[in-house]
């Protein structure tokens, strides 16, 4: 990377560009706009930057450093560096994909960073700026659903692919889709169809359900997703709770549920809210409690590798999901643990796992069109099949650019081998069993937009 990129990518962190003006509106100069005749940032020399905007600080910042780590090793990849990784075991329509290691469309791949903070307005400042500051063709990234609906919108105004790192909510796909948005991780949706069968046979379908839920659109459409699939199944919902993104101490919340007439304590919260409202529940004596005549139970709907790091032996013997982990066994997976774990010495998270497919994708999808052209990429991913990437045979759909592939359903060990040996998959749950109409959530996908 050049050291002018260097200095704009750590002006960037600091907040130095970034940081100001972040409540004003985000408009590109019309002498900017003047100056990308044909497509926004078309570049004009031997390399290509791409921007990697993701949680360097705040509750979200653990799967924030990890997303680096694995955009670093994309790029390394497709730049030729190292083994390769997934780029080995990528296939599209039954052939190898068109990576080569010899960068995008021959140029280099160079990058920006950006950190969001886990704030809609710092990480649209953060984006624009590398947008206009810095050329990037393509922006990805981020740990939030509410960060990434934000700099989606960003992206479709100024005609730039906006490839999301680690969205769950429906919104990102559903009511908030733009066609210059695509999503590879999984959504709440598939959280509770997956989760929902498992749940009932595990704990019974006589149970009574208390949610605490961060106060974001993630959290309300994971808490709507899994009360939705449990009631389904015979559970009732006795409360669900708000609880500030920012919130560390969460002892007022779990306080009250064993008084309310529960059993199951469902817990809406990511990363280090997670971490910290499942240690509150541990010291309540939740896991050791009985309620209405059964052992009380806790379920995490949305898992990590990092979480359950955080979390240590709290996570034992409780439910969740995962967009994918690093154990699976497919040859994809195989390949990109031993090049994440070859250069940073511990296997990757789902958050890492994601956000080096999504680089991979935009890469293969800039092959296929033969252009930087947004719009071209976009019709080069929407409907797209492809295997070799981890989570085995994957549709990109074009009616709402999700991807649908089979999720795991996992549960804390009771005796883990090492600090990164906390979960294990208990089920693969289908494509077909978690995949839904595409007009269910609303919104409107519109139209590719090319920029200047």
């Amino acid at each position: 990377m050049s050291n002018s990129n260097f200095t704009r990518r750590n002006m960037i962190k600091t907040g130095a560009v970034a940081g100001a003006g972040l409540a004003a509106p985000t408009l590109f100069s019309p002498v900017w706009a003047a100056n990308h005749a044909g497509y926004t940032n078309a570049p004009q020399g031997g390399s290509v930057t791409l921007g990697f905007n993701v949680p360097q600080t705040g509750p979200y910042a653990d799967e924030g450093a990890d997303e680096l780590r694995a955009y670093e090793l994309a790029v390394e990849h497709l730049n030729g560096g190292g083994d390769g990784g997934m780029m080995g075991t990528f296939t599209v329509g039954g052939s190898a994909s068109a990576l080569t290691g010899s960068g995008i469309l021959g140029k280099k791949v160079e990058y920006v960073t950006g950190d969001t903070q886990t704030k809609p307005d710092a990480a649209r400042a953060s984006a624009k700026s590398m947008i206009e500051k810095d050329g990037a063709i393509m922006i990805t990234g981020g740990s939030s659903s509410g960060v990434a609906v934000a700099v989606q919108s960003l992206c479709q105004e100024a005609g730039i692919i906006f490839m999301a790192g680690l969205t769950h909510s429906n919104d990102t796909t559903g009511k908030d889709k733009k066609a210059n948005g695509f999503r590879h991780f999984f959504n709440s949706y598939m959280s509770g169809a997956a989760l929902a069968p498992i749940l009932g046979a595990n704990y019974g379908t006589n149970r009574k359900a208390y949610h605490l839920t961060a106060d974001y659109n993630w959290g309300y459409t994971t808490e709507e997703a899994v009360r939705t699939s449990t009631e389904a199944i015979g559970w009732e919902t006795v409360a669900a709770v708000k609880t500030p993104l920012a919130q560390t101490d969460f002892k007022d919340y779990v306080a009250p549920v064993l008084s309310s007439g529960a059993d199951v304590l469902i817990l809406n919260h990511y990363g280090g809210n997670m971490v910290n409202s499942l240690t509150s529940a541990v010291q309540f004596g939740l896991r050791e409690a009985q309620a209405n005549g059964q052992d009380f139970q806790i379920v995490v709907p949305l898992y990590s590798r990092l979480m359950a790091k955080g979390a240590g032996a709290n996570v034992k013997g409780i439910f969740g999901s995962t967009n994918w982990h690093w154990s699976l066994q497919d040859e994809g997976s195989k390949a990109f643990v031993q090049s994440f774990g070859t250069k940073y010495g511990f296997p990757p998270s789902q958050a890492a796992h994601t956000v080096y497919c999504q680089t991979l994708l935009y890469a293969q999808a800039a092959e296929m069109a033969g252009t930087f052209n947004p719009c071209g990429i976009g019709q080069a991913l929407e409907g797209l099949e492809f295997d070799g990437l981890g989570n085995g045979p994957t549709l990109y759909r074009a009616e709402d650019h999700q991807c649908f592939k089979d999720v795991l359903v996992v549960k804390g060990k009771e005796n883990p081998t090492s600090e990164f040996d906390l979960l294990e998959i208990v089920e693969v749950t289908p494509a077909a069993q978690v995949t839904y109409d595409a007009s269910i959530f609303g919104g409107d996908l519109g139209t590719c937009n090319p920029g200047a």
